[in-house]
């Protein structure tokens, strides 16, 4: 049996709807989750300088909370440095976030999909190459948004989020082409399941908007389920869920939005 946590990496609060669900899935396991707020948003950096800082972090955390496994929901952080932190430290498992193009190909009907995303995302050659290997029949719009993240970060802390401002950030998702239309969304941010309401309130047609959080939950647990047996003994202490964040400056609405997710901040 082993008491060290699921550690979960995200830019901001985006990442705690993977930990809704790997909470389901893994009732009895302890997490941490690390909101890098000190460097948020990741889209205003450049990729070295951000790259440099996510592995030099990533470091002093697994030093600090020796986590079994190490989930980065974060899909501009992962599709950016998941190749270097597996390099930078080999022992540790890393589930990164990719956008889900492939179930998005396999899932489409008018084969017009959309893939929306923070800019970094959009630019890398990784999202790119994910199109050309799963969805080379299907017509793909990478649509890059600069606000969307932020104003999910909003909603969260304080209950309200100006709807013309959602609907400005999502419309470029939607096409029509040779009487077809956009079927499918791709949330590839793991803040914008937040406002799926709001998205699908202020779009123009109803779509499937793919959120990828159960499945990244479900690689977790899977790769939990390779390594050594867990068992919580009856007697043992449950340790807390601890909320870490990077500016060390949480305010009382984001301390109340972890109150509220079973999170203690550190």
């Amino acid at each position: 049996m082993t008491d060290r946590p699921i550690l979960m990496f995200d830019s901001g609060i985006g990442g705690l709807t993977v930990l809704r669900e790997a909470r389901v899935l893994m009732p009895d396991r302890r997490f941490v989750y690390v909101a890098d707020d000190a460097a948020f948003p990741y889209g205003d950096w450049e990729e070295e300088a951000l790259s440099a800082r996510i592995v030099e972090l990533c470091g002093s955390l697994i030093a600090r909370h020796d986590p079994e496994i190490f989930v980065i929901p974060c899909n501009t952080a992962s599709t950016l440095v998941l190749a270097e932190l597996r390099a930078a430290y080999p022992d540790m498992p890393f589930i990164g976030t990719v956008p889900a193009i492939k179930p998005a190909a396999e899932r489409t009907r008018s084969g017009l999909v959309s893939v929306l995303a923070t800019p970094g995302t959009v630019k890398r050659q990784y999202t790119r190459d994910l199109i050309v290997k799963w969805a080379s029949k299907c017509n793909v719009r990478l649509v890059g948004s600069t606000n969307l993240a932020a104003l999910a970060e909003t909603y969260m802390r304080h209950g309200f989020v100006d709807e013309e401002a959602v609907r400005a950030e999502i419309a470029p998702c939607f096409i029509e082409r040779d009487g077809g239309r956009t079927d499918i969304v791709v949330l590839a941010c793991t803040h914008y399941p937040f406002l799926a309401n709001r998205m699908r309130k202020t779009a123009p047609w109803p779509v499937d908007w793919l959120d990828p959080a159960e499945a990244i939950a479900r690689r977790a647990l899977s790769l939990l389920a390779e390594r050594a047996p867990f068992e919580k003994r009856a007697d043992a202490a449950q340790g807390l869920d601890l909320a870490v964040f990077t500016s060390g400056r949480p305010d009382f609405a984001i301390r109340r939005l972890m109150q509220g997710f079973g999170l203690t901040v550190a």
